[in-house]
């Protein structure tokens, strides 16, 4: 019911006000989220700068090559793509020392069965030996036999060593090849054991 003391122009001022009032309310909600989001909206690209940061400062710690003098501190600081590039070339340089030490241990590996061959041959010479001490008077000593084959091998390690270089695997593994087809052809192989033979004949006799 109308309040009889209010004139039809008051009723309509009282809900202009009002309407005024709801209009001001949302504006402020309005306000209130967007401000909300905003701050929302910076807090996480603030988290993601910080992360960043960290990451850039986590390879500097660990990169031998951002540490150097030039980048010590009281000096320019040292940018994120300097930071980058370091780590990139770092990286390339533990796989190339990678490969090294997987090259020089497979070479090990190699002279380990080598020998673990050469080991069992001579075992075997030994227990037969042992096992027929005097079958024959002019029967050659393993000692002879020894001799033979060491002086056979040094000569060829004294080629070997002076014609192989080792400044590389590829520089190696060129002049192994080269090595092989200048010195090891079977005439020269034949012509060299034949004069080791004669050379030890002649110590013999």
């Amino acid at each position: 019911m109308a309040d009889p003391t209010t004139s039809p122009e008051d009723h309509g001022k009282v809900n202009s006000n009002d309407e005024d009032s709801d209009c001001r309310h949302e504006t402020l909600y309005k306000n209130s989220c967007k401000d909300r989001r905003r701050q929302a909206h910076t807090q996480a690209e603030q988290k993601r700068r910080d992360a960043i940061k960290k990451g850039y400062d986590d390879l500097q710690s660990v990169v031998p090559t951002c540490l150097q003098s030039e980048f010590a501190v009281g000096a320019q600081k040292i940018s994120k793509a300097t930071i980058l590039q370091k780590t990139i070339e770092y990286i390339k340089f533990l796989h190339k020392e990678k490969k090294k030490q997987e090259e020089e241990v497979s070479r090990l590996r190699k002279e380990v069965t080598a020998l673990k061959i050469m080991k069992t041959n001579y075992e075997q010479i030994v227990k037969a030996y042992q096992s027929h001490p005097q079958q024959g008077a002019n029967q050659v000593s393993d000692q002879i036999k020894f001799n033979i084959f060491q002086s056979i091998m040094d000569s060829l390690f004294y080629s070997f060593s002076s014609s192989v270089s080792v400044n590389s695997f590829q520089e190696l593994s060129a002049t192994v090849i080269n090595w092989i087809e200048e010195r090891c052809k079977p005439l020269m192989l034949k012509e060299f054991v034949v004069g080791v033979l004669q050379q030890i004949n002649g110590q013999l006799y």
